[in-house]
């Protein structure tokens, strides 16, 4: 009697919890966006897997000695994989139209407001009852405006891990949903005559600046922020193995096998940490409700900078490119590039609107390094 006793306590029937299976139902959710609905499958995909195994009754995975523990500690607790997720960002990455129109690093800068803004949203949401994010906590949830999934789950790793499950899902979803997000906000604050807003062909860029201009970056970063350096290190390191030609099998790796399988053990880390007692509270949705007033803040900071550089360029700026300051590349890009030419079937905005798009890549890691530099 004993060892049937003991047989049914070993199955998973005899052990699921109600929490349990949400769960199990939140990871087939995201696995159903990331397969039925391409929303970021690269990352929904592991992390809706991960979350699935996370909450398996018995089978430990997530215990101490369990994979997804030591896959977590040793790439998450450390940060080595999203810093591993920047250098092949990096490598990915053409800075020729923020080179060719610098003003672009203001429309990048600009759309980082979300952010800050956020901080002191998180911070008041604790006169709420339920609510108890200290400020580091509140730190964590606000960099979910730079839409910059590595950069969300490298900070909440370093000043929230509890909450890191919560704020890499809601960083991931809000990434994937730019295409339905961004278009209302862009049309609300711009008017049809600045949609239709053509501009110039950019200049063309040299080898050398592109080799120069990484440097550089590093060079301004370790001067004023290193508290940036890992991040924006690591961003530099594969831009420059992209740009300097000398060293493409490197250069290659870091695109597509390094950056490849790093995504595999990164969405697995995640999701090992959606387990119910973390995810199931109501700070959870305070965090999803944060999350999407930050990339919405970031996303209209970004248009309106654009409609002030307007005023007073010589050149014309179409202020629709400043929603692409928001570091979601290339796909924020590509939406104003839609949005462009619904007003103007002769309006090709996609290469200006990358010039903000990387620069936002660059704003959120600096952000970033401000926010640990202050309160990590």
């Amino acid at each position: 009697m004993d060892s049937i006793l003991n047989l049914w306590h070993a199955t998973g029937i005899a052990n699921f919890t109600f929490p349990g299976l949400i769960m199990i139902a939140v990871g087939c959710l995201l696995l159903f966006l990331a397969i039925a609905k391409n929303f970021e499958p690269l990352l929904l995909l592991p992390i809706g897997f991960g979350a699935i195994l996370t909450n398996i009754p018995v089978a430990g995975l997530s215990d101490p000695g369990g994979l997804l523990y030591h896959v977590y500690y040793v790439g998450i607790d450390t940060g080595i994989f999203p810093l591993l997720i920047f250098m092949g960002v990096g490598a990915l990455t053409d800075f020729s139209a923020l080179i060719a129109n610098p003003r672009m690093l203001l429309l990048g800068a600009a759309a980082q407001f979300g952010i800050f803004a956020t901080l002191f949203g998180a911070i008041l949401l604790n006169f709420i009852p339920g609510f108890e994010f200290s400020l580091q906590d509140a730190s964590a949830i606000a960099i979910i405006g730079g839409a910059d999934g590595p950069t969300a789950i490298f900070l909440a790793s370093k000043l929230a891990p509890d909450l890191l499950g919560a704020i890499a899902v809601a960083a991931y979803s809000y990434m994937a949903l730019v295409p339905i997000i961004q278009p209302p906000i862009m049309r609300a604050f711009t008017t049809s005559e600045e949609r239709k807003i053509q501009m110039p062909e950019l200049r063309k860029v040299s080898k050398k600046e592109k080799i120069i201009f990484p440097l550089m970056v590093l060079t301004l970063t370790a001067i004023f922020l290193p508290a940036a350096i890992p991040l924006v290190g690591m961003f530099c390191l594969g831009n420059l193995m992209r740009e300097s030609g000398v060293v493409d099998r490197l250069s290659n790796s870091a695109q597509n096998e390094i950056i490849n399988i790093t995504t595999i053990f990164l969405g697995l880390a995640v999701g090992s940490k959606l387990a119910a007692d973390q995810f199931l509270t109501v700070e959870t949705l305070g965090i999803l409700v944060l999350g999407a007033l930050a990339f919405a803040i970031g996303t209209a900071s970004g248009v309106f900078m654009a409609k002030g550089l307007n005023k007073i360029s010589k050149t014309p700026i179409n202020p629709l490119i400043g929603a692409a300051g928001v570091s979601a590349v290339p796909m924020a890009a590509r939406v104003v590039n839609k949005v462009g030419l619904e007003n103007n079937p002769h309006n090709f905005l996609l290469m200006h609107a990358m010039g903000p798009n990387v620069a936002g890549v660059l704003g959120s890691a600096v952000a970033a390094g401000i926010l640990l530099a202050l309160v990590g």
